[in-house]
């Protein structure tokens, strides 16, 4: 696989719309302001995936419940978080997690987290894939890969998550050249520890890298915690910098 740097070949699209794609904030119950704020007009969000407990939990969940049938009624994409544990988790127990996110939060689609990225896990991947789009079949599945995986998965996830990690490796990543074979609106980018003052440049870094959905925070993994749990500290700018819109 040939890497370029930074910098995607030609120029950027100019009529991409970049989004925010949220990887799963807490539960609602312990970060309702991150919640309700989702549902304000105006802020340009592709998606946002829903773990209730490390899944869809055993039971439907009153609070989930009502935060994605909000989110829904605003227009709002909402995905059931299914963890695949870089291939260590069972196809069987992967379908099960999504037969419960559809029956109990009518999810519209599914983020397979840890999603692997190598071409021996693909076969095993393309039969979880068909099977989602067969018991949802408009389903909008996103490939959690966290890195560049092998071309071949671009056939199978409606989007792939092509970086997730810190500002410091993404600021200075570079980007798998086959990624300019498909539009921007495939790949998404989530960067934790981004300072505020370079905001900017991790927006610029997207656009070029060809990634038109994003998720930036200025929080870290510290004790053990998941940096995408917290609303950003600049929320609200990253919002003016992307622009009002409608939903998708």
């Amino acid at each position: 696989m040939s890497y370029l740097t930074s910098t995607r070949p030609g120029p950027p699209s100019t009529d991409v719309r970049t989004g925010i794609g949220i990887p799963g904030f807490a539960h609602p119950l312990l970060a309702p302001t991150e919640w309700n704020r989702l549902t304000h007009p105006g802020a340009p969000l592709h998606w946002v995936a829903l773990n209730v407990a490390d899944g869809p939990g055993v039971q439907p969940d009153p609070h989930c419940l009502e935060a994605a049938g909000r989110l829904r009624n605003a227009g709002v994409r909402v995905l059931g978080h299914l963890d695949t544990a870089f291939g260590l988790r069972t196809f069987g127990e992967v379908i099960s997690d999504a037969h419960r996110f559809l029956d109990w939060y009518q999810v519209d689609g599914f983020l397979l987290d840890r999603c692997p990225a190598d071409r021996a896990a693909l076969p095993e991947v393309r039969r979880t894939v068909a099977t989602l789009r067969v018991i949802h079949d408009d389903a909008h599945i996103v490939l959690g890969h966290g890195t560049h995986p092998c071309p071949e998965y671009a056939e199978h996830g409606d989007q792939l998550v092509t970086f997730s990690g810190a500002w410091t490796d993404y600021r200075w990543s570079q980007v798998a050249e086959w990624t300019a074979d498909h539009a921007p609106e495939r790949f998404c980018h989530f960067v934790h520890g981004v300072p505020r003052p370079h905001l900017d440049e991790a927006l610029r870094v997207a656009r070029w890298q060809g990634a038109a959905t994003i998720y930036f925070t200025d929080h870290t993994p510290a004790h053990h915690t998941d940096p995408w749990e917290p609303l950003p500290g600049y929320w609200d700018d990253i919002v003016s910098r992307i622009g009002t819109g409608v939903s998708e």
